[in-house]
């Protein structure tokens, strides 16, 4: 595992997708509201860190791969924040994609013991953040040369649409980069052929076209060829949540690996923790089952944080599951 820690610090790695900022608003409550039902809350700190495709960027900067980030950063307090954290960790990212015109997508959530209270969503309409333009699409291509690998990130907030995702993979074709896709189905856009796809258990039911019964076995081999059948990947890697990582290379089931969280705090971001772990490993040559091993690892350093978080190094080899 060290040896591959050491090849993914001299990857490039591009990552495109859906951007957000996450606030965390840290308190304590020992009231109700006289005015509502509602508690009061004490507030202590407030945190920023980045969310969405720039966590899974964070993700690979943290294991030390040189990282590029392409999304819409709005020209506003949370663009602000989300740029000075790239520059703290030494992501880079185009000004080019800095849009007066939309908000930047901010998550703001109400943390009281560590346990989240509520959450509030800005952000604008999918349309708002399209990328479709000629010479967006153009400078993206551009991206794509001297790069190992690129991530598509998909939040379903409008940066990936179909046109774009066929331009984008068939210009990886072209020089040799390898591409991953983290998906969300309920996009309805058809990705065919990419080197690895990573849904998670609810996702890979509904690409699969299966609806499960309560209490009914998640049929692993039935999935697997049913995705095959429909996007051609050459890795599928499902998180299954406690139930482990599914791995299958074109269509053929190959095994599960057990979950190696020892204790689950937060799983916000542990599937921006895999993509980026497993692409890194991947772009690095590793086989697929030592990128899963590496990337089970670090979503185990990553759960057993509050909040979205990454894993460095050195808490991968320090990490016993």
């Amino acid at each position: 595992m060290h040896n591959l820690l050491a090849e993914i610090a001299d990857q490039r790695i591009l990552v495109i997708g859906d951007m957000m900022l996450d606030h965390y608003i840290w308190g304590d409550t020992h009231r109700i509201s006289p005015e509502a039902p509602v508690p009061v809350i004490e507030v202590r700190e407030d945190t920023y860190r980045a969310g969405g495709a720039a966590n899974v960027a964070h993700n690979l900067r943290a294991l030390e791969a040189q990282v590029e980030l392409c999304g819409w950063v709005g020209q506003d307090e949370s663009g602000s924040r989300l740029l000075a954290l790239f520059e703290e960790e030494g992501v880079a990212f185009d000004k080019a994609f800095v849009k007066a015109e939309v908000p930047t997508i901010l998550k703001k959530r109400v943390m009281v013991r560590n346990q989240q209270l509520c959450r509030l969503d800005r952000e604008a309409l999918p349309a708002a953040y399209n990328m479709e333009a000629p010479h967006i699409l153009e400078l993206l291509t551009h991206k794509l040369k001297g790069v190992k690998a690129v991530i598509l990130s998909d939040y379903a907030k409008g940066v990936l649409s179909q046109p774009m995702a066929d331009a984008l993979l068939k210009a990886a074709r072209q020089v040799g980069c390898l591409v991953a896709h983290d998906p969300k189905p309920r996009r309805n856009f058809l990705l065919k052929g990419v080197d690895l796809l990573t849904p998670n258990r609810a996702e890979s039911l509904q690409m699969a076209g299966i609806n499960l019964a309560q209490g009914e076995a998640y049929p692993a081999e039935e999935v697997c060829q049913a995705i095959w059948e429909r996007y051609q990947p050459h890795h599928l890697v499902i998180t299954l949540g406690a139930e482990g990582m599914l791995l299958c290379t074109k269509g053929n089931f190959l095994k599960t690996l057990p979950t190696y969280a020892r204790a689950v705090y937060d799983v916000s971001g542990a599937g921006d923790t895999v993509v980026a772990t497993l692409t890194a490993a991947l772009a690095a040559r590793a086989c697929l089952e030592e990128a899963a091993h590496l990337a089970n690892t670090a979503a185990g350093v990553v759960v057993s944080k509050v909040g979205t978080a990454t894993a460095t190094p050195e808490e991968i080899l320090n990490y016993h599951p």
